[in-house]
């Protein structure tokens, strides 16, 4: 609910007033330049409320419900306001409600080289030859991704976990981590930006770190460790390679003794070297002797008369 009414927010602060909003104050929504979103002739007829709407969103950001594009079956023309079956062009005045129009989706916009996925079941932005399907992911994806991508199941079908709003079917670009997981390419930027490196779900790198980690080895090697600490050692599990291991300590970072990196978390304590141990024993023995408290002479017992 709090993510619906962000998404109403924004999309009245973007742009143009919903339809009922524009009828309110006498303006025709009967224009060719359709809405903010999409460029588009015509109105549709929102088959759960029988309202006309330039689109899906300019519907479901005034309403309390959302449209069901695949269920839509009337439009009416912007040009001679004849409400008709959907098409791409007016039966009664023959203008072009769009030069792009899928006949599944009831999409109508300019031509931005879109085609119809049927595995995604929804439109993408194009062109065709420059994508593919990757069957497990369940999701249109960049030539140069086939084969070289970390596959999760039906990845596209769950929600952004930054914004936590939807990926699958959303006007924003997704962005592909090397963990596999996805983010809208917005939220992405904006951790950069704020220079959080993980994905969200698994913890795992974001992007290449190599060069972040190689700093890190510097300036552990220009601050060496207090004498009480050295040599000792943690252990860790890393979030990049799933390795467990016992690696020395360091304020700076922990780092991975399998794959190099510094994106690990400890597990339990410091571990001192047996030698350190030993020497902390036996000044904790030292320490109890020397507080030890002092006998008192007892008095002597009464003699028997």
């Amino acid at each position: 609910m709090w993510s619906l009414r962000c998404q109403k927010q924004r999309r009245r602060k973007a742009g143009s007033l919903p339809l009922a909003a524009k009828k309110r104050h006498g303006e025709n929504m009967a224009s060719p330049v359709g809405c903010e979103h999409y460029a588009r002739s015509c109105l549709l007829k929102a088959p759960c409320c029988g309202k006309l709407y330039v689109c899906r969103l300019c519907h479901d950001a005034e309403e309390n419900h959302q449209m069901d594009r695949f269920k839509v079956r009337e439009v009416q023309c912007s040009a001679c306001q004849t409400v008709q079956q959907a098409q791409k062009t007016c039966q009664q005045c023959h203008v072009q409600f769009g030069e792009y129009y899928c006949d599944i989706c009831h999409l109508f916009d300019k031509d931005k080289k879109q085609y119809h996925c049927q595995p995604c079941g929804i439109c993408r932005i194009g062109p065709r030859e420059k994508y593919f399907h990757c069957e497990k992911c369940n999701l249109c994806l960049a030539q140069d991704l086939r084969g070289n991508h970390k596959c999760v199941e039906n990845v596209s079908r769950q929600n952004c976990p930054v914004c936590m709003e939807d990926i699958h079917t959303s006007r924003i670009g997704a962005h592909v981590l090397p963990c596999g997981h996805l983010l809208h390419k917005t939220c992405f930027d904006d951790m950069v930006r704020t220079g959080a490196y993980r994905c969200p779900l698994c913890m795992h790198s974001a992007w290449n770190m190599e060069d972040h980690w190689d700093q890190i080895d510097i300036e552990i090697a220009q601050s060496p460790m207090p004498t009480e600490y050295q040599g000792a050692t943690v252990k860790i599990i890393c979030n990049d390679c799933v390795a467990h291991c016992a690696v020395p300590f360091h304020v700076l970072g922990i780092k991975c003794s399998g794959c190099g990196s510094y994106n690990t978390a400890q597990e339990g304590g410091l571990i001192q070297p047996p030698q350190q141990q030993q020497s902390e024993q036996d000044t904790e023995n030292e320490a109890e002797t020397d507080t030890e408290p002092e006998q008192q002479d007892q008095p002597e017992s009464p003699t028997a008369h």
